[in-house]
């Protein structure tokens, strides 16, 4: 069965104050690097799934993503699936 990779990137949502990424602007004008007037802290989730093709592979991984990887109240994900990988 074919194993498809995946990287599922979540990001607060822009109407959700994120204290992380101001913590970490602010600490970075504190090592005088100058010019960084938004900063946002994500996560990124790397997935390795074994699927018939890849409609089933996406379906599963939109699955994962909005129950399992995401808060939807407050986050969104985009996801990148790439092609999979060449059976040895």
């Amino acid at each position: 069965m074919p194993r498809f990779s995946a990287r599922v990137l979540v990001s607060l949502r822009p109407s959700v104050l994120d204290p992380a990424g101001e913590a970490t602007r602010a600490a970075a004008a504190r090592l005088g690097v100058e010019g960084v007037t938004r900063l946002r802290i994500g996560k990124a989730v790397e997935v390795e799934l074994e699927a018939p093709d890849a409609a089933s592979a996406r379906e599963r991984l939109e699955l994962l993503s909005d129950r399992l990887f995401a808060n939807p109240v407050i986050e969104d994900w985009s996801l990148e699936l790439a092609d999979p990988a060449p059976e040895a």
